[in-house]
């Protein structure tokens, strides 16, 4: 399953939730605490969203938008 996410990193709180409507379609918004250097707001990205839907972290992949707030998660 493919899932599109716009991230807001640095944000007060980690949170899931919201509907982001971009030029590419809506996206699933996802704040996280993290800043966005050396990975860390990527890593976050995906602990979040994993623990939100019942996932195992392995379970969850960046497949696109490694460097940018628009992301697919798989």
């Amino acid at each position: 399953m493919k899932v599109a996410v716009r991230v807001r990193p640095g944000a007060r709180a980690d949170a899931v939730g919201g509907c982001w409507d971009g030029p590419r379609g809506a996206a699933l918004l996802v704040a996280v605490r993290a800043r966005a250097v050396e990975g860390k707001a990527n890593a976050a990205v995906v602990d979040l969203v994993a623990t939100a839907f019942g996932l195992r972290r392995a379970d969850v992949t960046i497949g696109s938008g490694h460097h940018g707030r628009d992301k697919i998660l798989e």
